[in-house]
């Protein structure tokens, strides 16, 4: 059964500039950003979505959980954002599809918090705002088949993958399927959902705009509960995701260094490749500034060289360590 909600033409605009943006993001070699800017992202998105339940860890201090480093904090604190770091590692790892899967990811995202991490709620929960009931969830015995019902839309192709991910974040708020950690694992899965499509969203730290917009995000939830459709909650959400990857684009519209366009050309793993190939990853580079960054590849042992002219051909050297942000020189 589809969950309610309608096409509009907002929804429609948000697309379209969407789509248009996931496209020139290919074109940029955007899809899969280098290793130090999806360490960044990470952590950006870890510390917002937990912000947003009321985590006061620090981005700093997460970057210290990661890197292994002892800080002083709340207990709970820390050990939600320890989980959160096991779950955002393996995000490619879920199935969008699976309520198995969406379950794993809770019992590892909730592990320690709550009791029974993983599993469906058997008691009545109401949301307050205040004093104020703002929201009471469905009877535990519905849950289960509603999040049937909801995993069922979501194999549905009569319906696009942006527009499904929305209503997916939305239904799991309204459904509240779990005692704790709904807000959460909508957030969560609504990447996972966007991922399997479309690889940039693994590293697109747009939850960083919900916490910004934090209030909104609340308001807007509660108008979709009252009128009974998720519209107005997936008009915001795809303005969220649009103005998130216009700044991805923005970020990287500036001069990129030539280190992270080889860092990125390693990444794909190509084993010997001539300056032809290196141009069909980087179609709006010059051949001049192509020949600059394979001449410093070579110069940094990154990669070997042999033959001449038209006949040059580049091999990556095995065993490499990328010199991220090293010697930069912009273009």
């Amino acid at each position: 059964m589809k969950p309610p909600y309608q096409i509009t033409h907002t929804i429609l605009v948000r697309t379209a500039s969407i789509s248009e943006k996931i496209g020139a993001i290919k074109s940029y070699f955007l899809e899969r950003p280098s290793p130090l800017l999806r360490k960044q992202n990470k952590i950006k998105t870890i510390h917002s979505s937990l912000k947003i339940e009321g985590n006061t860890l620090t981005q700093e201090q997460i970057t210290a959980i990661i890197e292994n480093k002892r800080i002083i904090g709340p207990k709970k604190d820390i050990k939600e954002v320890l989980n959160a770091i096991k779950v955002y590692d393996q995000l490619a790892l879920f199935d969008p599809f699976s309520s198995r899967s969406f379950l794993s990811a809770h019992k590892l995202l909730l592990d320690g918090l709550i009791e029974n991490p993983g599993k469906y709620r058997n008691q009545n929960v109401g949301i307050f705002q205040g004093s104020r009931v703002a929201h009471i969830a469905p009877p535990p015995v519905n849950v289960p088949f509603l999040m049937k019902d909801l995993f069922s839309y979501l194999k549905s192709k009569d319906e696009m993958t942006l527009i499904k991910s929305c209503v997916f974040h939305y239904e799991t708020e309204f459904i509240h399927p779990f005692p704790d950690g709904n807000g959460r694992m909508g957030r969560l899965w609504q990447t996972v959902i966007l991922m399997n499509e479309y690889p940039v969203f693994e590293f697109l730290p747009f939850e960083t705009l919900i916490c910004h917009t934090q209030k909104e995000y609340y308001e807007v939830l509660a108008k979709c509960d009252s009128k009974g459709d998720s519209t107005e909650f997936i008009e915001y959400m795809l303005n969220i995701i649009d103005t998130s990857l216009s700044e991805l684009l923005s970020l990287n519209n500036r001069l990129v260094s030539d280190i992270e366009r080889i860092d990125y050309f390693i990444s794909l793993g190509k084993s010997e490749f001539s300056r032809k190939d290196y141009m069909n990853v980087f179609r709006n580079l010059s051949s001049a500034t192509a020949s600059r960054d394979l001449k410093k590849g070579v110069e940094l042992k990154l990669f070997t060289r042999t033959g001449d002219k038209n006949k040059t051909f580049y091999e990556i050297t095995s065993g490499h360590n990328m010199p991220l942000n090293r010697n930069k020189t912009s273009t």
